[in-house]
């Protein structure tokens, strides 16, 4: 039976287009940058993008990053960033990136955490409380800020300001259920999503009518580690309950494969950023991070809504969602000397912006660096160095070069820290020509905002023509 709906992905697959997508520049972030709390480590230096979101209603990048530089362990108050990249509109090319707003996440008047507390088990009444957002988009209808949570796994929704609005109800299947009927938030059950592998991609449908939250990666009870297919579920925004679910097929189950971004072109085509855990990245094995690093084509149409269905059951009929089998971008084959030839470990940030004069579109991409930041058992933070020369990492005390060990070892480094430094975060540039993109439809707020909109939109076009 997988080997039928295998086949029917396939064919469907088959109508969708190659990659003839062109690499334009990149940028390299300087780890050590920080956003509008300052840059200390634990708040205000930059994680990098866990997701991008450009909004052409405002002409605004987002970038969110995730947890915290403690890996769950310390306490840290979760944000997003409002970014600016100027874009030359001929070529495509994107340069001087700035931070110019930083907003904190907060429900009751109290900012959200991202630490990951030991005692999240037990009640259904405990989802929510640990919050590490992995996915972002703008509702265009409303402006507010949606954002996924692999933790739960759930689903937010958050005024300009930050605020929470309202928290979405993830379907039952996804939550961690233990063996015993209770549930697990603080890791994994024997049922329901992987620890640290909920909703990890987001996207919202152009008319702001649904929002998608797709799974990292299979759930306990399809496959676990071993598993390839994550979930998809449609969430209606006018109530916050889940719709549908659909089945998506990733290539392998190997070296942590996982999807990191979700981008919807349309009500039923979008873009999935899919990837290892090799490469560039304050913990990951650096050799094996050529490809796996790949953006795929995929459409809903025709896909079974798999809500009812257990996905690796025997026997088990389903449609998979049509996937291209020839990657749109592969974001491996290309790197950035500061990265040392070796491409990042988490490319997780995925957006369409602003259209280029030729009628193509930009592009980015973006990786996650974990602050450049680890810790240990006893939740130490220790500042991850890296050198492009050598491609050599080594750990040190926050702030400082002196007693500093090779990466993950207690091997005391006693060369020269010249030309090392904090793993940069970095954004790729791609044109798609109108051709490759031919589906794609930019999100598009209600008619009654048009007016409103029109009139800051243009104020904001005759300041500054080409900055987006």
């Amino acid at each position: 039976m997988k080997l039928k709906s295998l086949a029917a992905a396939l064919l469907a697959a088959a109508a969708m287009p190659a990659s003839a997508v062109s690499f334009i520049n990149g940028i390299a972030i300087p780890g050590s940058t920080g956003d509008q709390f300052g840059s200390s480590v634990n708040d205000g230096r930059l994680g990098m993008f866990s997701d991008i979101y450009y909004d052409p209603n405002r002409n605004e990048w987002w970038g969110l990053s995730d947890r915290g530089p403690g890996g769950g362990t310390l306490p840290y108050d979760v944000r997003v960033q409002r970014f600016t990249l100027d874009v030359d509109r001929s070529s495509g090319a994107i340069s001087n990136f700035q931070v110019v707003q930083t907003v904190k996440f907060s429900a009751g008047g109290t900012v959200m955490g991202g630490q990951f507390p030991g005692t999240l088990s037990g009640s259904a009444a405990n989802l929510g409380t640990a919050f590490d957002p992995e996915g972002f988009v703008i509702n265009p209808r409303t402006g507010t800020l949606l954002v996924s949570d692999e933790y739960g796994p759930s689903l937010y929704e958050f005024d300009r300001s930050g605020a929470l609005l309202r928290t979405y109800n993830t379907p039952q299947a996804l939550r961690p259920v233990l063996a015993n009927g209770q549930y697990n938030y603080d890791g994994d059950g024997v049922s329901g999503r992987r620890t640290n592998r909920g909703f990890e991609g987001l996207a919202i449908s152009p008319d702001g009518r649904y929002t998608y939250a797709m799974l990292q990666s299979s759930m306990m009870d399809e496959g676990g580690a071993n598993g390839v297919y994550n979930r998809i579920v449609k969430f209606d925004n006018s109530n916050g309950e889940a719709v549908a679910q659909y089945a998506y097929r990733m290539d392998t189950a190997a070296q942590g494969r996982g999807i990191s971004a979700l981008v919807a072109l349309n009500d039923n085509e979008f873009m999935v950023l899919e990837r290892n855990n090799r490469g560039l990245g304050a913990e990951a094995t650096l050799a094996g991070a050529a490809g796996n690093k790949n953006v795929y084509m995929i459409s809903l149409a025709g896909a079974t809504d798999v809500s009812g269905i257990d996905l690796d059951a025997p026997g088990a009929s389903f449609v998979a969602v049509s996937k291209n089998g020839t990657p749109f971008i592969d974001l491996a084959a290309n790197t950035l000397p500061e990265t040392g030839g070796i491409s990042p470990e988490k490319w997780e940030g995925l957006a369409v912006g602003p259209q280029l004069d030729d009628g193509s579109w930009l592009i980015v991409a973006g990786n996650d660096n974990d602050y450049s930041v680890t810790q240990n058992g006893s939740a130490v933070q220790f500042d991850v160095l890296y050198n492009p020369a050598t491609q050599q990492r080594i750990q040190c005390p926050l702030g400082s070069t002196a007693g500093c060990t090779l990466a993950g070892t207690s091997t005391a480094y006693t060369g020269s820290t010249d030309g090392f430094a904090l793993i940069p975060g970095v954004l790729h540039a791609y044109r798609a020509s109108a051709t490759e993109l031919a589906g794609y439809t930019a999100p598009v707020p209600e008619p009654a905002s048009w007016a409103m909109l029109g009139a800051g939109l243009a104020l904001i076009g005759a300041i500054a023509r080409r900055r987006v």
